[in-house]
């Protein structure tokens, strides 16, 4: 019960946190909101820990809510150090549940989606300057990506789930690039972004409860 309520709890955060944008919050309480969504999470995922692996996911998810955080007080280089922190977490929890046996396409997809996100984050920015830090930051992003869905996780969960963190990211590149000013943006971040986690956290969650075969 207690799990079952930190998830939905998580979730009527996370998704109301769009609804809060023409409120005219206190900055800290937008903050605080902006924070508790992947913040239940966490706590959801130490609920159902019992296993290294599941406090591997408790600490993903606390890094996601602490970039959260630190993008709206520190800016976005010290929030996305938080949120690489958590790639690479998730990159080390992904390895650990490697997939035993993988078809080509799906080989193929992890081997190009490191280059093609890299490639793509570095040409967006139209600050010129930002680009390297950015290709950086989407090497451990696209790494994470690459790993998950080639974990045992299941695909259309936590593959997927990261596939919309790394589109999210991209987003928000772009905004400082082509899409800058479209109003759309920002509330497709979010939501990618969001249900990307979710998605993570209970895919991750469910399956570490299963024996292992």
């Amino acid at each position: 019960m207690l799990s079952k309520g930190l998830l939905i709890a998580a979730v009527v955060a996370g998704l109301s946190f769009v609804g809060t944008w023409g409120l005219h919050l206190p900055p800290a309480a937008a903050i605080a909101w902006k924070g508790s969504g992947v913040a239940l999470l966490a706590l959801y995922a130490a609920s159902r820990a019992r296993s290294l692996d599941g406090w591997l996911l408790v600490a993903v998810m606390l890094f996601g809510a602490l970039g959260d955080v630190l993008l709206e007080t520190s800016g976005m280089t010290v929030g996305a150090l938080a949120f690489l922190a958590g790639h690479v977490v998730a990159i080390g929890l992904y390895l650990r549940n490697r997939r035993p046996t993988l078809a080509v396409s799906q080989t193929l997809l992890a081997l190009l989606l490191v280059p093609a996100t890299v490639f793509i984050a570095f040409l967006l920015p139209t600050d010129r300057a930002a680009a390297p830090g950015i290709a950086l930051y989407s090497l451990g992003l696209s790494l994470m990506a690459a790993t998950a869905w080639t974990s045992r996780f299941p695909r259309y969960r936590v593959g997927l789930g990261a596939l919309m963190f790394l589109d999210s990211d991209l987003l928000i590149f772009a905004r400082i690039g082509p899409l800058h000013g479209q109003a759309w943006v920002g509330y497709a971040i979010w939501i990618l972004y969001f249900a990307g986690e979710a998605l993570i956290c209970t895919g991750v969650a469910d399956t570490l409860a299963r024996p292992r075969d």
